[in-house]
């Protein structure tokens, strides 16, 4: 895909020693998508819709802080990448409330929250019995 595809509304490098850019990972944020490009020679891109993210959290090692860097981590309700870390961007904080921005727009777009995409109560859940008294 071309750079020219995507409407980008953010993106950043994964940043290394001394939170200098010198990495071949990137990220993009779309208004629906969030993109990882790995790779100089060969490239390997990352989708993964907004509305299915789950849970976030924000990680801010030591080392990261000193240089204004962190690691924010996506959970996923998806086959292929169920966690995705974002690792050591610049302005963490901005960029989370950023995906948290878009996230939301797409859940209302969807008409859902992320009680919505959990799991069943389990595999060997008896649902037709729910609510029968015949048992007590």
């Amino acid at each position: 895909m071309s750079k020219n595809e995507f409407d980008y509304v953010w993106t950043d490098k994964k940043r290394t020693l001394f939170g200098l850019p010198l990495s071949f990972t990137r990220y993009y944020l779309t208004k629906t998508k969030f993109i990882t490009r790995v790779g100089l020679f060969t490239v390997v891109e990352d989708e993964l819709d907004l509305y299915k993210v789950t849970d976030k959290k924000l990680v801010l090692k030591l080392g990261q802080r000193m240089f204004g860097c962190g690691t924010i981590i996506l959970y996923v309700k998806d086959t292929d990448t169920p966690v995705k870390e974002v690792k050591s961007i610049k302005a963490p904080r901005k960029t989370l409330e950023l995906i948290d921005q878009y996230l939301d727009r797409e859940r209302d777009r969807y008409r859902i929250r992320g009680r919505d995409m959990m799991g069943s109560m389990g595999e060997n859940c008896d649902c037709d019995n729910i609510g029968d008294d015949s048992e007590f």
